[in-house]
């Protein structure tokens, strides 16, 4: 099965148990006090991040939660047991909003950072509850209170520090198999990557970071055309992205593509048209010296340095490496919230 990044789901809290109306019935006591305990507290539905999981895959196969019911008191002052609280574990990077009105209600980036969206009903109260010295044998209780319910939306905004961008077939999943130990589909046709995927970028002397190979983009992607939203939702929370060119198809068509990714950029938010980003020629091994200098020229006007690079006969990836190790380094120590270039 592919990989989920939108789902629709229904958590429901356990409602509250009934109170109980009892009395004593004590041997030689002839008039006994109430003893009708409380309900128990109806369970909770907690939605909660989880650094071990890297999709919604669980959202296919189940779209109710529910928590359980709170236990209804007893008699002999005997309370109700609570109900056990449903936990939903998600990816981090998890958006939860509210699917009638697209509200906005958690944002979940930190591991075991917890939300609850739903909340149990509150146990009824026992009729022990209401004696008083003017109604010493009261024959009242209250019901348990409705657990919460509601429709909510999850969207899956991936966490990751390097994020590949590139037209379709740019060789961006070949990239990710030679920096990463990740094992992408490659093939030689467009949109083989239709899902993002996930490697771990390891350096000798730092952290290892997350690189994702995220999809293909094509001209109107903002607007939903091709993958659309699907591959710009994803690196709107990428630190860094490596912007990876076919330079074999030749000068203008080279710009051209390069025109269009920051164009859907640009197009879909200011922050991404203006994030750090570092530009990568790839399958060099198709050009000669003077052909490779040409392409080179192209980008001298970006003031930043573009790196050369075939993924395939593994040319250039050292220097990749250590260049994108420098840069998280960089921006690790000035704090996740810069994540512009300079």
């Amino acid at each position: 099965m592919g990989f989920v990044d939108e789902a629709k789901f229904y958590v429901k809290a356990g409602d509250g148990g009934n109170g109980c109306v009892s009395f004593r019935r004590e041997k030689y006591v002839p008039k006994g006090g109430p003893n009708g305990g409380d309900g128990g507290r109806g369970g909770s539905v907690y939605i909660v991040a989880d650094s071990q999981l890297h999709s919604l895959m669980d959202f296919r196969y189940r779209s109710h939660f529910k928590a359980e019911r709170g236990g209804n008191g007893q008699g002999q002052d005997r309370h109700g047991r609570g109900g056990k609280d449903e936990l939903i574990r998600v990816p981090l990077g998890s958006v939860i909003k509210d699917a009638d009105t697209n509200q906005v209600l958690v944002d979940l980036t930190e591991h075991d950072q917890a939300f609850r969206a739903a909340e149990g009903g509150k146990g009824g109260l026992g009729n022990a509850r209401f004696a008083s010295s003017t109604n010493r044998a009261p024959r009242k209780a209250t019901p348990g209170q409705l657990g919460e319910e509601h429709w909510l939306r999850i969207e899956l905004k991936l966490l990751a520090d390097i994020g590949l961008i590139g037209l379709p077939n740019a060789g961006k999943s070949t990239l990710l198999s030679r920096l990463s130990a990740a094992n992408p589909k490659i093939a030689a046709y467009p949109f083989t990557t239709l899902d993002p995927q996930l490697g771990v970028l390891h350096f000798p002397w730092s952290e290892p970071c997350i690189i994702a190979d995220i999809p293909g983009l094509i001209q109107g992607a903002h607007q939903g055309v091709g993958l659309g939203h699907q591959f710009l939702r994803h690196i709107e929370r990428t630190s860094i992205l490596l912007h990876v060119l076919d330079a074999s198809v030749g000068e203008e068509q080279m710009l051209a593509d390069y025109a269009t990714i920051q164009e859907e950029l640009s197009a879909y938010s200011d922050e991404l048209k203006d994030r750090r980003q570092v530009l990568v020629l790839n399958k060099i091994d198709l050009l000669d010296e003077e052909e490779l200098q040409a392409r080179l020229a192209c980008f001298s006007h970006l003031g930043q340095g573009v790196m050369a690079i075939s993924a395939d006969e593994r040319i250039g990836l050292e220097e990749l490496k250590n260049t994108l190790g420098e840069l998280i380094d960089e921006h690790r120590s000035r704090g996740s919230d810069d994540l512009s270039g300079e």
